[in-house]
């Protein structure tokens, strides 16, 4: 059986695309928010080995995978610990390890055959689009996903402190958020406390701060979030609302919530000197990276 592979990147690295393709319109195809061309013409070869049985002659236009497999670089990849010629690490050794190993397991079953790209090889352009559209997806999903740069921030972002968390915290968390507030309540009566409202330590810590007197703004990702709760959350949700210093609505949709919520994060990382975040590691690294101070709960 004949399939035919592709990886594509733009950027490279940056969005990428797989893909592999047969003759009978079968195909498979994904990819990775950051990576490279390499990277995908590797995962290209692992996914299809994973997905079709029985003899396979893979045809690639990469020669490094097509060559890794011919001249059998693994085995002196092996034989120094997993460094190539030049001692340094083997790049891709994630992808490479079980790709080795899946060939290795199929023995005489696994061939390869370098084609040249784009030379009019229909199966090999069809992987090729494949990829590229995989590509695509990525590139859209993440435009979408970027901060609002068109809305202003309109408070004093050395006073602004975003408050962040779980949506399901248990009671010792949501005693924690109380604590935190409070503090920063005692340390400075001019903070402002700026909130998504979403359901869990987002809305508790609005409630927090408003029961102490401090300021409150916030942020929604598009208008309406809370138009499906239940009524008593809805309840607290408008109240907050009402009670806000100021009100910040971005133009998300309202039908891709998850692309919304993450250009809602984007544009607050912006916005605010620091940032109380309960039990929300991954949250917590990106808005360490993004340079602002965060307090982990």
């Amino acid at each position: 059986m004949q399939v035919f592979t592709d990886g594509a990147c733009s950027g490279n690295p940056g969005p990428g695309g797989w893909a592999w393709v047969l003759a009978d319109g079968r195909f498979g195809s994904g990819g990775e928010d950051h990576s490279t061309n390499q990277r995908m013409e590797v995962q290209a070869v692992l996914e299809a080995i994973r997905a079709l049985d029985g003899p396979l002659e893979i045809n690639s236009d990469s020669t490094y995978v097509v060559n890794c497999f011919k001249d059998r670089w693994y085995d002196g990849w092996r034989r120094r610990g997993w460094r190539n010629s030049q001692k340094k690490p083997v790049a891709n050794r994630d992808l490479w390890e079980p790709l080795i190993e899946e060939v290795e397991a199929r023995g005489d079953e696994v061939t390869f055959v370098w084609v040249k790209g784009h030379s009019g090889v229909e199966l090999n352009d069809r992987a090729d689009e494949l990829a590229v559209a995989e590509v695509d997806k990525i590139k859209e999903r993440m435009s979408a996903s970027k901060p609002d740069e068109t809305v202003d921030v309109p408070w004093d972002v050395s006073k602004a402190v975003w408050v962040v968390g779980t949506t399901t915290p248990d009671s010792d968390q949501a005693a924690h958020v109380d604590r935190i507030v409070a503090s920063l309540a005692a340390d400075d009566a001019d903070t402002l406390v700026v909130s998504g409202l979403r359901r869990g330590v987002e809305l508790l810590g609005a409630e927090r701060a408003m029961s102490l007197g401090l300021s409150i703004a916030v942020v929604l990702p598009f208008a309406d979030p809370a138009q499906k709760w239940p009524d008593d959350d809805r309840a607290r949700f408008d109240r907050a609302v009402d009670a806000a210093q100021h009100v910040v609505t971005l133009n998300g949709r309202a039908s891709e919530p998850g692309p919304a919520v993450r250009a809602r994060n984007g544009w607050l990382a912006e916005a605010v000197y620091a940032a109380v975040v309960v039990d929300d590691d991954s949250l917590a690294d990106q808005i360490d990276e993004a340079g602002i101070t965060v307090l982990r709960g």
